[in-house]
């Protein structure tokens, strides 16, 4: 508090005023001297939440990707990437071509890539039904021409992970789905 008593400013009233009407708000908060609890959880904005702490907890390192197994049909897909941060399930045109039988509907769907590039996908697939493990679920797939991946047939995203009500348990690499 001593250093704000020896601040001292020189600017027009008006100019002043702008300035002190547009920091009050942090001045204030900056100011107030509120002790925190060692834990507490608040909400915050975004269905998340968060834990206020006085000690920091370990850091870990990046526990990988979660795939799983599944089958469309008899055709064995290998692993599927289970993504939070898709919004889509997303299927290559080349595994849509090694399943067959799949109706292809078109789409005015456009997708904005992370490099910010914009892609038209070749079409989409509806409710194919995904077995995994004894457990079946009907999944849209947006499908496009894409290099294929090796370990990685295709992607599950959010859709999915609702209609599955997935549950990822990241501290012990485990995957869980409700039918």
């Amino acid at each position: 508090m001593e250093i704000f008593k020896q601040l001292e400013i020189t600017l027009p009233l008006t100019e002043a005023l702008q300035q002190i009407l547009a920091y009050a708000k942090h001045m204030k908060q900056f100011l107030k001297k509120e002790k925190y609890p060692d834990e507490e959880t608040i909400e915050v904005p975004g269905n998340c939440s968060a834990i206020l702490q006085k000690t920091l907890p370990p850091e870990f390192k990046d526990p990988g990707s979660f795939t799983i197994p599944c089958t469309i049909g008899n055709y064995d897909i290998g692993k599927a990437l289970v993504d939070l941060g898709a919004s889509i399930n997303l299927m290559p045109l080349s595994m849509l071509k090694k399943i067959g039988g799949l109706a292809v509907k078109p789409t005015k769907v456009i997708l904005q890539m992370v490099d910010r590039s914009i892609k038209h996908p070749y079409g989409m697939v509806e409710d194919v039904v995904l077995k995994i493990d004894k457990l079946k679920f009907p999944v849209d797939f947006v499908v496009m021409k894409m290099e294929d991946n090796v370990e990685i047939s295709f992607i599950l995203g959010r859709p999915f992970m609702k209609t599955t009500k997935v549950v990822i348990h990241v501290d012990h690499g485990v995957i869980t789905l409700k039918d």
